[in-house]
């Protein structure tokens, strides 16, 4: 008889380990926002602050989501330490071009995990996951539209102030 106990789990042991690096990857993801966002807060970019803290947030509520969904399934969501986290930056363009290069492996994390259930056909952890697919569309352009800011703007004189608004604005348009 096969083991009862992977029976009232709904998810693979490799889908159930992968879940959990997501959980991971999306905890990382919230203490990363929350790092620049006190950063920026301590340099004076209190509406960048704003737009990296409500980041922070969101990713907080990606790993909720995930850990949801893992419990839900019958598995057993783990949180992650985290740790090497980035708390200092050199220069406010800096933070969000981290953001970006950060948002893209989210994404590759992401299809990675997509791949993984349309292969061995878990196609309700493939249909769970198609959220993150297009969260991570908006997640992306939110964090290449910050990036833009800083080419359009610039940051010699009054640019920095100017950027650091554009992106409070853009914080409510998320």
């Amino acid at each position: 008889m096969e083991n009862i106990d992977r029976l009232k789990c709904s998810l693979s042991l490799a889908t159930e380990r992968l879940l959990n690096q997501q959980v991971g990857m999306e905890g990382r993801s919230s203490a990363h926002y929350l790092a620049m966002a006190s950063w920026c807060d301590t340099q004076g970019y209190k509406h960048a602050a704003a737009f990296l803290y409500h980041h922070a947030e969101e990713e907080r509520k990606h790993l909720l989501k995930l850990f949801h969904y893992i419990n839900d399934a019958g598995g057993h969501a783990i949180h992650p330490e985290i740790t090497e986290i980035q708390h200092t930056f050199k220069a406010f363009r800096q933070v969000f071009e981290l953001a970006l290069v950060h948002e893209v492996k989210v994404t590759q994390s992401i299809h990675h995990l997509v791949d993984h259930c349309f292969a061995v056909k878990d196609f309700s952890t493939f249909n769970f996951l198609q959220w993150f697919v297009a969260e991570q569309i908006e997640e992306e352009i939110l964090a290449r539209r910050a990036v833009e800011l800083f080419d359009v703007i610039g940051e010699e004189g009054i640019g920095c102030y100017t950027i650091d608004k554009a992106l409070g604005a853009l914080k409510d348009s998320a």
